[in-house]
Order: structure tokens, then sequence, then C-alpha cells
């Protein structure tokens, strides 16, 4: 009687511990949900590392469509940051998918006014959009790895059979079975197998961990599918549609992975510890993990569409929270689609949207622009801008300006290049494929009838200044077709003139009062006429010999056209 008060007592007090570990875990997620819904509307406060954002770009890898962002685009622009900015999804599909959105232009109105019909939705209704918010913050993320990163390597597991561990289990009853003729050999027997079976278990899951960690994950987006699908959530009749079907197609999955979700580590579940040893000893998920993965492996389209459908909701109520956080400084879009679009573009109180502090700057573009202006003046912030406004008016349609007019464009830049170290190429061998690859679009563009847009600073800046000029002319005058919009910022004014039939010139001035410079950062009409390359010498207290020979030489070559020493 002792031993079985002594062993309820034990139980009661097990269970307790675990029922005030589930509560705690609930109520942590209760407030981390309440946290999520008060930020809407807020800057993001997470931390990225380089392996972070390497998987979340698996999305985008995955699914290559023409014309996308490129690298150097993608680089010039830092679109990482951007991208880092205004994420504030719940889960890791929301993530890859809100990458994916801004390297991917859309070039139809349909998809467009469907993205925006979205994002509209979540912002205007509290209650629907709380409710998306709440499934997917259970989907959560994966961790160190992106789902696609696991399940392109599911071959390199081949076939596997459930044979060794049913053969396990079979020594477990054998052992019971003989303590009924020797219980001491019967106990002996039965705790070898059970250590044996432990061991090997351990031995069996380091291999396929990795991937019960995606198991887990696609369980959670059946899951988020089924709720997401059975719920009253309105403007999401499509999509609510499609995932009930995914459901449907998968819904036994969740049947096959039962105990590896059931047992999943740190998820407060009461009878956790308890099943985690039995399945230990029987190899309980072990033979789940095969008959799931044959699932996986038949259902790859289904799981894709579900991170993509997930993942899409996710995003527009990012951009939805991103647009609130801008506080009124943005506008939607209007683009111009179908190839009879012509390739005027209109942008008014235009800023860069990482700038805390930013000047805003409007221009109205029917031919290519020139920018010329000092060092530090603001040229390549303002191509930035116009170009970033560019990329966020086709993917989020949203611009960091008052308003927004242009046609549907291929987007491509050449502006933050380096030389290639490791390949052996110089900086101006890097550039000039650089621009090659904008002439190759152009040409491409013009057979196909439809819009580039393209930014270069500084073109040519890796060569002497004779064939830099001339070559640039040449380059400039391609990239000023009639498919084609170039703006480009240059320290020669030469071009100026050479180009003043295809670009309208703009500049960036600076004032010099004293020993100090200052910068309105506000576009004017027409060439530079002031520079300061010298001038900023001198501020910085370089020798006054160097500063009065190189005004003096600077000056003899405006008079004569030469150069003097």
């Amino acid at each position: 009687m002792e031993y079985i008060i002594l062993a309820c007592t034990l139980l009661l007090l097990v269970t307790f511990v675990m029922c005030k570990e589930y509560i705690s875990s609930r109520n942590l997620q209760r407030r981390y949900l309440e946290k999520v819904y008060a930020s809407y509307g807020m800057p993001p406060e997470r931390d990225y590392g380089a392996e972070e954002m390497e998987h979340i770009r698996m999305y985008y890898r995955k699914h290559p469509v023409p014309h996308q962002i490129d690298d150097i685009t993608w680089n010039d622009l830092n679109m990482d940051s951007i991208f880092q900015s205004m994420n504030t999804s719940c889960s890791a599909a929301g993530d890859e998918y809100l990458y994916y959105m801004l390297r991917t232009p859309v070039y139809e109105q349909e998809a467009t006014e469907r993205m925006e019909s979205l994002i509209s939705h979540f912002m205007e209704n509290e209650q629907d959009r709380h409710g998306v918010q709440r499934i997917l913050f259970s989907l959560g993320r994966m961790g160190r790895y992106s789902i696609y990163e696991y399940l392109e390597n599911l071959d390199t597991l081949g076939e596997r059979s459930s044979v060794k561990y049913l053969l396990g289990d079979l020594m477990i009853f054998v052992c019971i079975a003989m303590m009924f003729g020797s219980l001491p050999i019967g106990v002996i027997c039965l705790l070898g197998v059970v250590c044996y079976n432990i061991v090997g278990y351990f031995r069996e899951y380091k291999e396929i961990e990795p991937y019960v960690t995606s198991f887990r994950y696609i369980n959670r987006l059946l899951a988020g599918a089924e709720q997401l699908g059975r719920s009253r959530t309105g403007g999401i009749s499509a999509e609510k549609e499609r995932l009930l079907v995914c459901f449907g197609s998968m819904k036994g999955f969740i049947r096959d992975t039962y105990l590896i979700v059931f047992t999943e580590r740190g998820n407060g579940n009461p009878l956790g510890v308890l099943v985690d040893y039995l399945r230990m000893v029987f190899y309980l998920d072990l033979i789940q993990f095969n008959q799931a993965l044959k699932a996986v492996r038949g259902h790859m389209s289904e799981i894709d569409e579900m991170i993509t459908l997930l993942g899409r909701l996710d995003a527009a109520v990012a951009v939805g929270s991103y647009r609130n956080s801008l506080q009124g400084e943005y506008c939607v879009p209007a683009i111009r689609f179908g190839q009879g679009a012509d390739r005027h573009m209109m942008i008014e109180q235009a800023y860069h949207p990482l700038l805390t502090e930013p000047v805003k700057n409007s221009i109205s573009a029917e031919k290519g622009v020139l920018l010329t202006g000092s060092n530090a003046s603001g040229k390549s912030t303002f191509l930035r801008a116009v170009a970033v406004n560019a990329v966020l008016a086709q993917t989020i349609h949203t611009c960091t300006a008052a308003r927004y007019e242009a046609p549907a464009w291929r987007i491509y830049s050449s502006m933050s290049l380096k030389d290639d170290l490791v390949g052996g190429q110089s900086y101006y061998m890097v550039e000039i494929k650089s621009i090659k690859r904008i002439l190759d679009e152009v040409r491409e563009a013009a057979e196909e009838n439809v819009h580039v847009l393209c930014f270069v600073d500084e073109v040519l800046r890796g060569t002497n200044t004779v064939e830099r000029i001339a070559a640039s002319t040449q380059i400039m005058k391609m990239l000023s077709s009639d498919n084609a919009l170039c703006f480009a910022a240059t320290h020669d004014v030469e071009l100026t003139k050479l180009l003043k039939e295809e670009y309208d010139n703009y500049h960036f001035e600076e004032r010099i009062e004293g020993d100090d410079i200052f910068f309105p950062y506000k576009l004017m009409a027409g060439p530079a006429t002031t520079r300061n390359a010298i001038a900023l010498l001198k501020m910085l207290g370089y020798d006054k010999r160097i500063i009065t020979d190189a005004e003096a030489m600077a000056e003899r070559f405006l008079a004569g056209g030469g150069w003097q020493r």
C-alpha cells in the first residue's frame, strides 16, 4: 500500500510540474503573439546574420522566373538592408516569400492588383490580420536552414527500410515473454535489449535528425493550411480553397508523423517526456520517419504550394506593416502595363527608404537623365532613390514617394562595382561586363517591345579620360533608345554637351562658406557649374602648395583645353 501511495504521489508531482511547464509555455506564446500584434506598423528589431540571409534566399533560388532583379542590381541598391528594414513576417515562409517578392518585379496588372488587394485588406481589417498572424506565428521558423535545403537533400537518404527497427521491437517482447519462465534472465535480457535499442536509436537518429526538423515544419504547414482554410478570414477565398486542397492531399502525413511532432522538444506537452523514452526504446519515430519520407517525396508540389500561399499572406501583412511604419510618407504606384506604354516616368517627393532624414526630390523624365555635380553632393543617392522606388513599385506595390507613374520596367544597374581579385579581373573588365549585360537587355527588350530602366554611376571610370569620354558617349546613346530610360551620373562635364540631344541634364551642387562645405541635396536643372574636389583637400588640411598648384593647373586647362604643369 505504501508503494502505491508513493507512486501516486510521484505521478501527481510529475503531472503538476508538466502542467505548470505547459501553462508557462502557453503564456509565453501568448505574450509573444501580443507583441506581434502591437508591433504592426513599427520598424522591425530583428538582427540578421550572413548565414541567415543565405537561407532566406532559398525560395527565390528555387523559383527562377525571367527578368528578376539580378545580383549586381540587388547589391548596388543595398536591397538586403531594405528587405530587413521591412520584414516583420511571422514565419520562415513569410521571410522567404517577401525576399522573393523584392527580387521578382511584376509585369502583369492582374498579379499587381491581387497583391494590392491582400495588402489593403489586412491593413483595413485588424481582426482578419490578427487571425492570419496567429496561424503564421504558430508556423514559426525552421532554425538554421531553409526547408528547401532539407527537401533538396532527401534523395541522399536513399530508400529506407524499417525491418531492423521492427526486429528490435520484437526482441523486447521476446524478453518480456522470457520473464514468465525465468524472471532474472528475462530482466537481464530486457535491459540488454533496451540499452542496445537506445544506443542504436541515437546512431540512426543522428542521420535523420535534420529531416525530422523539416517534417515537423511540414506538419505545421499542414496545420496552418487547415486552420486558415477553414477560418472565417475574408478577402482570401482563393488562397483558402487551394490550402484546403493541399491539406486534403496530405492529411495522412499528420498521422504518419504524429510521434515525431508530438515529441518535439520544447513544445510543453505533458506527455512528451514519457513518449520521448518510448520512442527511443521502440524506434517509434524512426519507423514513422520512413513512412513520412515516402509521403514527402510524393507531394513536393503540394508542399511548395503551401509555402507559397502562406508565405504570400505573411508577406502581404508585412508590407502593410511597412506602409504604416512610413507614417503616410508613401504612395501606391500607378504602373502602365502592356507593350504600348510610353517610357515617361514621373516621381514626386521621392526619397531613399534607408535614410532617417532624407531630402526629397522630384523628376519627370521622358528621355535619359544625366547627373553632374561635385563629390558627395547627392548624385549616387538620388540614383539609388529612383532605382529603389522603381523596384518597390513593381514588387511590393509601395513607393517611398508622394507620386510614382511609370511603365513596367526591366530594371538594371551598374553602380557599386569592385575589381575581382579571385577571378583576376581588373575594375575596368568588371565594369564593361556589367554594362554589356544592360546593353544586351536593351537590345532584347527592343525586340519584345518592352521597357528597360537602367542606372549607371560614373560610366567607364576605370579607364583613361579620352577613351572614357569617347566610349561613354556611344554607350550612353545606345542606352537612350526608345524602349529604354537611363539615369547616369558622371564627373565628365563633356558628356553634358555630347549627349544633350539624348539626355536631359540635371545636377547637384554644394555651398562653400568659409572653411566649411554644405550640401543641399536638391536636384537642379542643367549641368553642374561648380567643382569641389580641390576645396575638399583644402578643408582636410592638405599642404597649401598642393592646393595652390592644383587650382592653377585646373584654371589653365579650362582656359586652354590642355594640361600644363
